[in-house]
């Protein structure tokens, strides 16, 4: 390939930048890109890298992390039930088994087709079932990087050419395609899932480093483009195919840290992936059956699904039905399917385990035995044992609180009853069919505790934030027969987590329901989760998910109360990770980019604060009603007003939250807390209580 010369208009943009400096770099990326054609070259210059990594990780484990965390393709994989994928031009079985054009002529056609099925089924699942889908699917040719539809390139002789497919945003002014319009591409190419059975299961460095090539053109394009992107444009993913398996290559990075020497832009190119970029690789999957058809269930395919999904993000935007709110209907189609199946009444417990009635064949009415000591009921007066530490912790049942997703419990140490402390219980692991409501549970006890131990190694001490009381597994009756090479036993309670936290409080839900919350609380609720959330800030972890249920106000005797921001299942540690999705309390920021901006959390404790002050949430069914409603009430002031209406200084904080948000400037927490402190001690005549 090297020597090519590719049109210019399809090497990049083909726009100029207003200002001198600008159109220069423009002109530099044009020019690094036109000699940038060589996959080959690429790929020699990251032999030793691509040797390190994995001499590095050792043979147990990947080269490469996963771009998706199973409970993110789990959740997905809910919110896709009862959308319909169909791929009507059939795989075949040995695309390279035969010398025959024909074949791989047929492979290209099915590739497009699969595209071209999974990005129209997102579309009108996700973003609009009325608009017409704006994007296309074609054919990349390697002699002039252009695209052409696989049945036309084929037609022209152009079939040994092709390259990749590639998902484009529909120009009818490129016909051909523009790189800065390239929202994913797929390589196809022999024996993908023959690494299945190689190792670890992930692609050799030729075939990594051809997809590392492409997304670096694809990021240069994006670089220089006038086009404005709903999200960041600084990650893309690449498929790699063949007849029967699939995986997915996400690389992310700010390419303007790429140095743009024409001279040696291999170099340029490998030392950028070496030390600027994130690579990731999923597992190779079988994606198509035996018949040519696609498995849209199961994870090969789901996982390319998930891809396409977060691609389309960044040319439409953040979808108008959530990924959380399609997956939510999973519980109720599996309420149906059980009432369809005629399967008896199902008893919910604190552990959201079903207990199934298994009818006879016999049309006699049968006795049933009760086995209702096997499952996991926990009641007032019960206790639980839990392993911490290598300890055996037991906690009395004092009151079981229900809330609007599931039950979580007030309990009591046994070797001492005095105190009180809040018990989660968490899901049981080997749930052959989880609900919906499991996955909520995993963030409240398995990710919260994950939280809160990391919180404790970095020493954040604050009496605004839960303390971590003990953590474990459940100790079930009678004999465990764990294998020692883990896993659990066949007990229904084996391996279910528990989590400990104190202190103990009612939810700002349930003082707003009840009319005791007023001005005086508000201003001091503001001032302890801004505590709160400034000692996280300090370790770089976010909450997340802000809201009434996610407060408590704790009373202690001779003492003010003071608020606890609990919950932190879903905070954000890290650039992948995803905060919740709240139509009424997620920030602007969250809703449009799926991410959390520095001020995402305070524009969150605003909504609440509003709310708690009187101000009427109206209701919303879609994310861009609830952007919107958010656009609508800042420009008008409808929130400062209302929050100025129980304190000057809320009204103030909600400017200043207004004034940052979606920007990259950090919240001054300090300033905020000073004001607020000083606030509440001329109410009380007194100085507040400050400490931890």
């Amino acid at each position: 390939m090297e020597g090519g010369s590719p049109d210019q208009e399809s090497i990049g943009s083909g726009t100029k930048r207003s200002t001198v400096s600008s159109g220069s770099r423009s002109r530099k990326c044009k020019e690094f890109l036109y000699r940038f054609v060589d996959s080959d070259r690429l790929i020699a210059n990251l032999e030793q890298w691509f040797e390190s990594v994995c001499n590095n990780l050792g043979t147990q484990k990947p080269a490469f992390s996963e771009p998706f965390e199973l409970i993110e393709l789990q959740k997905f994989e809910y919110a896709l039930e009862g959308i319909s994928f169909q791929q009507l031009i059939r795989m075949p079985s040995a695309v390279h088994a035969s010398t025959s054009g024909v074949v791989e002529a047929t492979a290209y056609l099915a590739i497009e087709d699969f595209l071209h099925a999974s990005v129209k089924g997102l579309w009108e699942a996700f973003w609009s079932h009325d608009e017409p889908m704006p994007f296309s699917v074609a054919c990349l040719y390697n002699e002039n990087f252009r695209f052409y539809q696989a049945e036309n390139a084929v037609a022209e002789g152009k079939l040994g050419g092709l390259c990749a497919t590639g998902i484009l945003l529909t120009n009818p002014r490129h016909p051909h395609g523009k790189w800065d319009h390239i929202l994913e591409l797929a390589l196809l190419r022999p024996d993908i899932g023959g690494f299945v059975v190689n190792g670890d299961g992930q692609p050799l460095l030729s075939v990594i480093g051809e997809a590392l090539f492409y997304a670096i053109r694809v990021l240069i394009s994006r670089s220089f483009s006038r086009r404005k992107y709903c999200q960041t444009a600084d990650s893309v993913f690449v498929l790699l195919v063949d007849s029967q398996y699939g995986g997915v290559v996400k690389v992310e990075g700010d390419v303007n840290k790429l140095e743009f020497d024409v001279d040696n832009v291999y170099e340029c190119a490998a030392e950028w992936i070496q030390n600027h970029s994130t690579v990731t690789v999923s597992s190779i999957d079988r994606i198509w059956n035996k018949l040519g058809n696609a498995n849209w269930g199961d994870i090969g395919a789901l996982q390319i699904l998930f891809a396409t999904f977060h691609c389309i993000t960044q040319f439409a935007g953040f979808p108008k039905h959530l990924v959380e709110d399609l997956a939510a209907d999973h519980d109720s189609r599996l309420q149906t399917r059980r009432a369809e199946r005629q399967l008896g009444n199902t008893e919910m417990n604190g552990n959201n385990l079903f207990r199934f009635q298994q009818r006879s064949v016999s049309p006699e009415i049968v006795e049933v035995q009760d086995d209702s000591e096997q499952l996991l009921k926990l009641e007032v007066g019960s206790v639980l044992w839990l392993e911490d530490s290598n300890r055996q912790k037991g906690y009395q049942i004092n009151e079981v609180m229900i809330s609007s997703e599931h039950p979580y419990y007030i309990a009591s140490p046994v070797d001492d009853p005095q105190k009180i402390l809040f018990l989660y219980v968490g899901s049981h692991p080997s749930q052959l069919e989880p609900a919906w409501e499991d996955m909520n549970i995993w963030y409240q006890v398995q990710r919260q505790t994950k939280i809160l131990t990391i919180m404790k190694q970095k020493g954040l001490s604050s009496k605004y934030l839960p303390q971590l009381s003990a953590s474990g597994r459940i100790i079930h009756p009678g004999h465990c027969q764990r294998p020692s090479s883990g896993g659990n036993c066949d007990h229904p309670w084996c391996g279910t987590s528990i989590l400990v936290t104190s202190p103990v409080g009612e939810t700002v839900s349930d003082l707003i329901d009840q009319g005791r919350f007023g001005a005086e609380e508000a201003i001091r609720c503001c001032h302890d989760c801004l505590s709160a959330l400034s000692t996280a800030a300090c370790a770089g972890i976010r909450h997340g998910d802000i809201r009434p249920e996610n407060v408590i106000c704790v009373r202690s005797a001779g003492r003010h109360p003071f608020f606890v921001l609990i919950d932190w299942g879903r905070a954000i540690l890290e650039d992948r990770d995803r905060p919740a999705m709240n139509l009424h309390f997620s920030s602007t920021y969250a809703l449009q980019e799926g991410k959390l901006c520095s001020a995402s959390d305070a524009e969150s404790l605003v909504y609440m604060l509003y709310i708690s002050c009187g101000g009427v949430l109206p209701d919303l069914d879609s994310v861009e009603g609830a952007l919107q409603w958010r656009e609508t009430s800042w420009s008008r002031r409808l929130i400062q007003q209302k929050l100025g209406e129980a304190s000057t200084v809320l009204k103030a904080f909600s400017d200043y939250v207004d004034s940052l948000c979606g920007t990259p400037y950090l919240m001054d927490y300090d300033i905020w807390l000073r004001r607020l402190r000083r606030n509440i001690n001329e109410e009380n005549g007194k100085e507040i209580d400050i400490t931890g």
